[in-house]
């Protein structure tokens, strides 16, 4: 392996620690990284048709020479393969392959990829390990730490699913470049998110920064992804199942997985979605007298100089609402949002029916949009 930098970070977890490793390159060599984790044997291979023309070949290779025994299960990519029916058809392969609990699964891609690889390594024969690759900013910056894994419902998203967390995560951030644009831009999305709920420094970096992060400066992404897994890995190690803290993590979501669902996950990917949350529930705190109105202004300015949309699309309240609701968040049958306060901090509070019914209508006053209903 060429000589490049690497960035480790730790997620503090106890018995359930691991390591989130950042290098340049790593992706063609993972089976020796691999076998320093204590692995052997079989191992399979999860990713999708997009990803296996970039990398399953070097992978499988990689992990040959190693001494490993590769199955690849490819998959068609998109959110909407993130079903149970997809988890039956890994299941399906592993008992066929004679998968033992020693053996373990590696996911090669995005979200989609890691979500459905970990909650198959969940449930199969009671936990297997299992290893993240993420390829995707979305997954490298979010999705592949934490060991939240499942599946989508169609009346929601994420509804299914185990806390299962992954052996090791290892990160290569060149394979941003095989990644199309669209997905590149909406990955920012979630970077952003990072800086408004917990360091201003870091919100001030990518508004100085974010060209050169979109024209793949390696440097800018490595600092990128790395300072975004350092306050992932706090969050998760002070609240690793989501029952209080880690919820601030949600900023940008609750609106934005209402209009995923909302659109059938085909009309926004989800970074496009979350984009959107994040300068929509800003002005919806605004609204509420939690901040001022130089947060919401501030955050739509680095969401659309990223090159993604911050403006609401015309949906009913209605239809909104009842998207909201069918959030995993929800309490008691109430939706909790987090709120930002100021750029880095935030706080979580229950959200009225009537104040979101009143905000949505002072949006249409003020800025008309036609849009997918």
């Amino acid at each position: 392996m060429e000589t490049v930098s690497e960035h480790t970070i730790q997620v503090k977890l106890g018995r359930r620690s691991y390591d989130i490793r950042i290098r340049p390159g790593c992706a063609s060599h993972i089976g020796p990284m691999l076998d320093q984790l204590g692995l052997r044997g079989k191992i399979g291979v999860v990713t999708d048709c997009n990803v296996a023309s970039h990398y399953l070949r070097p992978a499988m290779r990689s992990l040959t020479s190693s001494g490993f025994r590769p199955v690849p299960i490819v998959l068609p990519p998109g959110e909407r393969t993130k079903t149970l029916r997809t988890i039956e058809k890994i299941l399906d392969e592993l008992v066929t392959e004679k998968f033992e609990r020693r053996s373990s699964l590696l996911a090669l891609g995005g979200g989609v990829i890691g979500d459905l690889t970990g909650f198959a390594a969940a449930i199969y024969q009671r936990g297997i390990p299992f290893v993240q690759v993420p390829t995707t900013l979305v997954a490298q910056v979010d999705s592949s730490v934490g060991g939240k894994t499942g599946v989508d419902h169609r009346l929601g998203k994420n509804l299914i699913g185990a806390f299962h967390q992954p052996t090791a995560v290892l990160i290569d951030p060149r394979t941003l470049h095989t990644l199309p644009e669209r997905e590149r831009v909406a990955g920012l999305a979630e970077v952003i998110k990072y800086g408004i709920i917990a360091d201003e420094a870091f919100f001030a970096y990518q508004e100085k920064a974010v060209g050169a992060f979109l024209k793949l400066d390696e440097e800018s992404i490595t600092h990128v992804i790395t300072r975004s897994c350092e306050i992932k890995a706090q969050v998760v190690a002070e609240d690793e199942r989501e029952s209080d803290r880690r919820r601030i993590l949600n900023y940008g979501h609750t609106i934005g997985h209402a209009l995923e669902a909302m659109g059938g996950y085909r009309t926004l990917i989800h970074g496009e979605a979350v984009g959107i949350g994040l300068v929509q529930e800003a002005d919806l705190a605004r609204f509420q007298g939690i901040c001022g109105a130089d947060v919401p202004a501030r955050i739509s300015a680095l969401v659309q100089s990223a090159g993604l949309d911050s403006a609401m699309p015309r949906i009913r309240f209605g239809a909104l609402w009842t998207a909201m609701q069918r959030d995993k968040k929800v309490a008691d049958g109430q939706i909790v949002g987090v709120w930002p306060e100021r750029i880095g901090s935030v706080r979580m509070a229950p959200l009225a029916r009537s104040v979101c019914r009143d905000w949505l209508k002072s949006v249409r006053k003020r800025k008309p949009r036609t849009g997918p209903a």
